[in-house]
């Protein structure tokens, strides 16, 4: 059952008006019951706060940083609250890595019948791969698909120069991973996973990677943990071992950048447009960098009153993508 802190919250955010707040606690009220055996009633919870958020078409996603309710100890500023809606349909990857992170989410939405076998749902992934490959949207997809909140983690807000400092911040970070079930985001991870021979590394600099290594092997919660990062070649190799599943993400190839544009450009284009022909152009991009370039070209076919978005426009917007790419490795 809810604690007296979660009702008297609830009641206070509901008065309030705080939509944000009374949604962000009843998903922390359905992963205490999750914690303790009651799937069912987490599950139905989950599904209530997901229709009242349909049916009253409220806008929970938040930019700011958010604290966790006090039941579960204050550590605002070190954790970005969101509440995404994306699916894996949002996702431009290829079928094998999509029946993957598809397989992770049956698997979370089975986790109490997994337990209950004596067996654990993946729940520990590392994300690797070039900037712009959707490494940070799959994040948001799993909490879409699992009705969780995302929870970033501000490792700017973690990282200081005061010795343990950093270490006793983690550990706030993974008392929440292991009180509030919901999906953690360890972004550009390697600030904090880098190997601990390096010739420039300090004491310090070890002693939180090893906290980092015992409290991730210690965590047997219910939150999905997510680390990414963009250099793997740098992390420790003590790291590998302790995540559930290491997923790698790769430039697009011809069908994803296909899908890519006409995702995006499929309005614009006239009957018959030959998307193929803009697979060259696109070729080494990155999925963000498609996209931007995607935009680009639509709000030039827009200031030129245009009825109609044109070859030229996108393979002259992915080339200026590719030139800022390559001036700014």
């Amino acid at each position: 059952m809810a604690s007296a802190e979660q009702i008297k919250a609830l009641l206070e955010s509901h008065v309030s008006g705080d939509d944000s707040r009374f949604f962000s606690i009843a998903l922390q009220v359905a992963a205490h019951e999750a914690k303790i055996g009651h799937g069912k009633l987490a599950q139905e919870l989950r599904d209530l706060v997901i229709k009242s958020k349909k049916n009253r078409s409220v806008e929970v996603t938040s930019g700011l940083p958010t604290p966790i309710s006090k039941a579960y100890k204050d550590i605002s500023g070190l954790l970005q609250a969101a509440h995404p809606n994306q699916r894996l349909a949002d996702l431009v990857v290829d079928d094998k890595l999509a029946g993957r992170l598809d397989r992770i989410v049956r698997e979370q939405k089975q986790f109490s019948r997994l337990r209950n076998h004596g067996l654990q749902a993946r729940h520990k992934l590392l994300l690797v791969g070039p900037s712009g490959t959707g490494k940070t949207l799959t994040a948001s997809v799993l909490a879409g698909e699992l009705g969780l909140p995302l929870f970033t983690v501000r490792l700017d807000a973690i990282i200081t120069k005061f010795m343990g400092e950093t270490a006793a911040k983690l550990r706030q970070v993974f008392d929440a991973i292991a009180d509030v079930r919901g999906v953690y985001f360890f972004d550009e991870f390697d600030a904090i996973g880098s190997q601990r021979s390096f010739a420039n590394d300090v004491g310090e600099v070890r002693r939180i990677l090893n906290s980092f290594l015992q409290m991730l092997e210690q965590d047997h919660s219910n939150s999905l943990i997510i680390a990414a990062t963009n250099h793997p070649d740098i992390l420790d190799n003590a790291l590998f071992r302790r995540f559930d599943d290491i997923i790698r993400y790769q430039l697009p190839e011809s069908p994803a950048i296909v899908a890519l544009l006409k995702g995006r450009l499929s309005p614009h284009a006239p009957k018959g447009f030959r998307w193929s022909k803009a697979v060259t152009g696109a070729e080494g991009l990155s999925g963000a960098e498609i996209t931007r370039a995607a935009n680009e070209a639509i709000k030039e076919m827009l200031i030129e009153h245009k009825d109609h978005i044109t070859m030229a426009d996108i393979l002259c917007a992915l080339e200026e993508r590719r030139e800022f790419s390559q001036q700014n490795q």
